[in-house]
């Protein structure tokens, strides 16, 4: 039943990393497993099979819903956009008391909440200033290279709370074709046996791969260090980055499209069952270090 159920977070966790605005980090934090995956992932190699059995159900739960919600999502947003970002701003504000437990005690001052604000309108700017602009793949060197750091900026972004991985990438104009296109891209010729469009997928995807994994290690030594040192001001940086993302959601003017009594009734009984689920995953105690 614990690995159902950490398959169940994980997928969380994955679907929030295709989302543009939502943050992987940031579901992390709201089901209480944010230091666990951090130490899991910093200590993979001194415990290795201790991480490797923490991680795996996680890594299959977010595999999975990547690809299955890179089809389901895009038709879950279009038919019910307001409902469904509900559905993860509850689970956003889910994470709120959590990370203020963890802050309880710790020196936080003025510089804590000098990288409140810094840290909430970085990310607001960033949503701000995001374009529709999408760029067309032409695998060559340079190509793969520019894929492989935009696969560790991406992850990066994936791991920090806050800040959507998938909203870097769609500022850079690089989501539609990595993620709705050569992923979908890639299932879709598998099922129709066409090999040369499956190499050219395979081509965008396993050098962008490479970067995230690369970008995961590197950027989680650096938060583990950050908490190790700097606990209470590293959460007030978490905080004023998961503050931010409902504002981030709610100002993409396209999820109102078609919103009537119904869809907003629907829409607050949506975040309120994010809220219970993200208190209910985390067990209600944050930072709780699972097994």
């Amino acid at each position: 039943m614990s690995m159902i159920l950490d398959i169940l977070r994980g997928a969380v966790i994955g679907l929030a990393n295709i989302i543009p605005g939502v943050s992987g980090g940031t579901m992390m934090v709201s089901m209480g497993i944010y230091d666990t995956l951090i130490s899991c992932i910093t200590h993979l190699f001194r415990q290795f099979r201790k991480s490797v059995m923490t991680l795996l159900p996680y890594a299959i739960g977010m595999v999975a819903a990547i690809v299955l919600g890179a089809f389901g999502l895009k038709a879950a947003f279009s038919s019910f956009p307001l409902p469904t970002n509900a559905l993860f701003i509850g689970l956003i504000l889910g994470s709120v008391p959590m990370i203020l437990k963890q802050m309880k005690g710790e020196r936080i001052g003025v510089p804590g909440a000098v990288l409140f604000v810094a840290l909430f309108a970085l990310v607001v700017v960033l949503k701000a200033i995001e374009t529709d602009r999408s760029v067309e793949i032409v695998l060559s060197v340079g190509e793969v290279v520019k894929l492989f750091f935009l696969g560790c900026i991406a992850s990066a972004t994936m791991v920090i709370p806050g800040v959507s991985g998938s909203m870097i990438l769609k500022t850079l104009g690089y989501y539609e074709p990595i993620v709705t296109g050569a992923i979908t891209g890639l299932t879709s010729a598998l099922a129709g046996g066409e090999w040369g469009l499956v190499m050219h997928n395979v081509g965008i995807l396993l050098p962008f791969g490479i970067g995230v994994v690369v970008g995961i290690f590197a950027i989680a030594k650096f938060i583990e260090v950050m908490l190790a040192k700097w606990k209470g001001w590293t959460y007030c940086a978490i905080l004023g980055m998961v503050a931010a993302s409902p504002v981030v959601i709610l100002m993409d003017g396209s999820i109102y499209a078609g919103a009537d009594a119904v869809i907003i009734v629907a829409s607050v009984v949506a975040l309120a069952v994010g809220v219970v689920v993200a208190l209910r995953m985390s067990g209600g105690e944050p930072g709780k270090k699972e097994s």
